[in-house]
């Protein structure tokens, strides 16, 4: 039986669901604020949140299924099974550990025209992919990248003759019990008890939801209860198989973007002796969550709905109190560490106020720009010495960071000019955190 907590739940907030358990011990769940605002329906044990990017680890598990029942092979070349994929020498294990080199789709989204408020499927974003015709960092090195994960549900469909939605039930979360699970492919598609998801502005509350669909890594709902039954699954296969990390005699756990963490099948790893366990965060348009299971079999489980709580910052402090074995007061351990975290991250200048745009009038034109790997085409103007760039209407105004390269809001660019004009760029190269190394030339 599971011990639950309702904390704080009539602070008129969106908050946070926590569940913790102790090797050998039941499950204890603490559920702070609101998981609607407009119908003040509280936090609890069945409230289903979107985690984002811990979906990664199910859908890598999937796929490691599809292999032992011999539907696909791990080193087999993706473009096998996706032959529209350009890129030829990426494998299934690439596509799983991050090392393929595919730029992330989502942060090609606005290059391509897209709107933050604009639907798009998982189809647009694996369009984006099959644009690309070469890998944007050295093979063999990591890059997090959502694009992986999509294409591996599509392999996944491809070997099984259906989606994600319908094979997730049969294969996983029905043997498992995990009765409130679901993966969302269908904007339409309704979900038991889903929490809202909440940013502050200047002085309320406003949802932070997308219209979006992107099976696979981005829309798997789920609660801590069912997540537990999935990690407790997922512990078993450790320790049955006696390996130093679950699942690293098929898929070896590698150096990953996070020292001193390694990455494997959709899980990061910490080997360091007194703190050895596998783990992934997740955020996605205002949810955030995490998912830990130590060595030992310890387990936390962390769910937000509040652009201000970090799951992934509330399930750090708990591992710790954890491996401290200060955690007899689970209740106020549990409320304390969500009340930091949240004091922390109420800053007055993170409210979503109202973006200001630059206004394009008095600038001079530097030209058009296009890129082979993404449609649309970005513009480039200059005023007052400052450079701007443009896309669809929208502008940011750029800061010099070196001699030819600027920065914008995540991500960086460098001119390129044939005769050492630099008021005149042919070309530039476009490098965003996910997606690097992009060419635009002048059109």
């Amino acid at each position: 039986m599971n011990t639950d907590h309702c904390g704080a739940s009539a602070v008129a907030e969106p908050g946070i669901s926590i569940l913790v358990r102790r090797p050998g011990e039941a499950a204890v769940q603490l559920h702070i604020g609101l998981a609607n605002l407009e119908h003040a329906v509280s936090i609890g044990p069945d409230t289903a949140f979107n985690v984002g990017s811990v979906a990664k680890q199910i859908t890598a598990h999937l796929v490691l299924l599809a292999a032992q029942d011999g539907l696909l092979a791990l080193d087999q070349p993706a473009n096998a099974l996706l032959p529209r994929l350009q890129v030829r020498n990426i494998t299934i294990v690439d596509l799983i550990t991050h090392r393929s080199g595919l730029r992330d789709a989502e942060s090609l989204l606005s290059l391509a025209g897209f709107r933050d408020l604009d639907h798009y499927t998982a189809d647009d974003l694996v369009n984006l992919a099959y644009r690309q015709q070469q890998r944007s960092v050295p093979a063999d090195q990591f890059l997090y990248s959502n694009t992986n994960y999509l294409l591996l549900t599509k392999v996944l469909e491809t070997v099984h003759g259906t989606d994600l939605a319908d094979l997730a039930p049969t294969c996983l979360f029905g043997p498992l019990g995990m009765t409130a699970t679901h993966f969302k492919t269908d904007m339409r598609q309704l979900i038991p008890h889903a929490a809202c998801a909440y940013q502050p502005t200047s002085n309320s509350w406003q949802h932070t939801a997308q219209p979006a669909a992107l099976p696979g890594q981005g829309t798997l709902w789920t609660t801590p209860a069912d997540l537990d039954r999935w990690l407790g699954h997922l512990s078993d296969r450790w320790h049955q198989g006696g390996l130093g990390l679950p699942d690293q005699d098929v898929v070896p756990y590698r150096a990953a973007d996070r020292t001193p963490y390694l990455y494997g099948a959709g899980l990061y790893a910490d080997t360091r002796p007194a703190q050895r366990s596998v783990f992934h965060y997740g955020h996605e348009h205002g949810f955030s969550a995490a998912a830990h299971l130590a060595a030992t079999g310890a387990r936390v489980v962390c769910m937000s709905n509040s652009d201000t709580i970090a799951a992934d910052r509330v399930a750090a402090r708990l591992c710790i109190e954890l491996r401290r074995n200060h955690i007899d007061e689970l209740e106020g351990v549990l409320a304390r560490a969500a009340d930091e975290v949240s004091m922390a991250s109420r800053d007055p200048s993170r409210a979503n106020g109202d973006s200001t745009q630059p206004d394009i009038a008095g600038h001079t034109g530097l030209g058009t720009f296009v890129c082979t790997d993404v449609p649309g085409m970005l513009r480039l103007t200059q005023k007052r010495g400052a450079l701007y760039l443009w896309r669809r209407g929208s502008g940011d105004q750029l800061v010099s960071s070196g001699p030819l390269s600027h920065d914008g809001p995540g991500y960086r660019l460098t001119l390129r000019s044939a005769d050492g004009n630099d008021a005149a760029p042919d070309a530039f190269t476009l490098d965003l955190d996910r997606a690097p190394g992009l060419n635009f030339k002048r059109q």
